[in-house]
């Protein structure tokens, strides 16, 4: 049973729902939010709807009596919703009633939480920059400018300088059609690397790009705090219990398929309650698996095409129903190029623009290219989120 709160406003969103739920009066209005449930019971679905048209409240349902599972949309305002959580909870079914308030508090208090990594702890009040360096030959932005172990710590160090929070490291690209290396290869590529950043700055905090979770422990070793896995655990099952062994953080992310196949032709039905679902339960299995610190990231280009890049952006806010702060990575990123027709040189200034919309939306984590670009980003919107920072300026 999955709870996602809806951004019906959009018109677009609000026409996709209609069709689901055969809805076929004007209901459409600026400030509507829609609580989805789905897979609940269906006889627990009738019961719900009844408490939900009882308060004159709008009400949905998909499937019939010969289904045992089904779909409700409510239509409303956490109010409203907070009201049915209650009401649900008193009819016997703590679970719904429970999943419904934890939704609401997550989307209400996201941006006062905070997310703990290494020693230091991030508040969700603004945005981290997660800097990228690539030491690959072929990834799409800058591969082979710090193949060399020189170069990626100069690199590297100057990301760090430039504003970035955390610096990522990555050995394998994982652009569409590329080829999976080794694991001595990646674990050649990076750990130098790795060793000498934290030898001349040993308090930065790093991440390590990678989803063998050999190459995670060696890196871990070193003092590497994080693990961005692109397949969340799907290509190799260690990687849970190697970053509950190491008490790390984990970068959670949704692609489809891998990089030899995720870009033939994805499809979706709603890229958003898909790629929500799968998220979900990726967390809770980490959860459950004793990971504490955990971002997620709906994985802009890893099996989307460019409409599902740019609605991912549009309804980001959406994924703060989980619970975990959003990464997002955009940068210089395909989706920029093929809408703006632009080379991959020229697009600084639209990253720039699409990861200020995506902070605006609840990206707490940008993964870029463009340190600096990304800090003003990042600064600005705290400064108009809450302007009384400034008062002494």
């Amino acid at each position: 049973m999955e709870i996602q709160f809806i951004d019906i406003f959009y018109p677009n969103v609000f026409r996709m729902y209609s069709s689901k739920y055969n809805i076929f009066r004007d209901l459409y209005e600026k400030d509507l939010t829609g609580l989805e449930i789905r897979g609940v019971d269906y006889k627990l679905a009738q019961n719900v709807k009844r408490i939900i048209l009882s308060n004159k409240e709008i009400c949905y349902h998909s499937g019939d009596y010969n289904k045992t599972l089904s779909d409700i949309l409510v239509l409303g305002n956490f109010s409203i919703f907070k009201d049915l959580a209650k009401e649900i909870k008193a009819i016997g079914n703590e679970d719904l009633g429970f999943r419904i308030s934890n939704a609401i508090k997550n989307i209400v208090e996201y941006d006062s939480g905070n997310i703990q990594i290494g020693n230091k702890i991030f508040s969700l009040n603004m945005a981290g920059i997660v800097g990228i360096l690539n030491i690959t030959p072929d990834s799409f932005s800058d591969g082979g400018k710090y193949f060399s172990k020189q170069l990626a710590v100069e690199h590297g160090l100057k990301l760090l300088e430039d504003g970035a929070d955390i610096l990522e490291i990555g050995g394998e690209s994982s652009r569409p059609n590329s080829i999976q290396i080794s694991e001595e290869e990646e674990l050649n590529r990076v750990i130098p690397v790795i060793e000498e950043i934290l030898k001349l700055k040993p308090e930065a905090l790093l991440s390590i790009d990678t989803t063998k979770s050999n190459i995670a422990i060696e890196a871990l070793k070193r003092g590497v705090k994080i693990v961005n896995d692109i397949s969340s655990f799907d290509f190799d099952s260690n990687m849970l219990e190697t970053v509950k062994k190491f008490k790390a953080s984990i970068i959670l992310m949704h692609m489809k398929g891998n990089s030899l196949t995720m870009q033939n032709s994805p499809e979706y039905e709603d890229v958003v309650s898909e790629i929500y679902d799968y998220l979900l339960k990726k967390v809770e299995i980490a959860k459950k698996a004793g990971i504490k610190n955990i971002i997620i990231d709906p994985g802009i280009g890893f099996g989307k095409s460019v409409v599902d890049n740019y609605e991912l952006i549009k309804r980001l806010n959406e994924f703060k129903g989980i619970g975990q702060p959003i990464m997002i990575g955009i940068s210089k990123k395909s989706l920029l190029g093929k809408s703006l027709n632009l080379e991959i040189n020229e697009r600084e200034m639209p990253t720039l623009a699409a990861e200020t919309i995506a902070i605006k939306k609840g990206a707490r984590f940008i993964r870029t290219h463009c340190v600096k670009n990304a800090l003003y980003a990042s600064k600005l919107n705290s400064y108009i989120e809450n302007p009384e920072q400034l008062s002494n300026v």
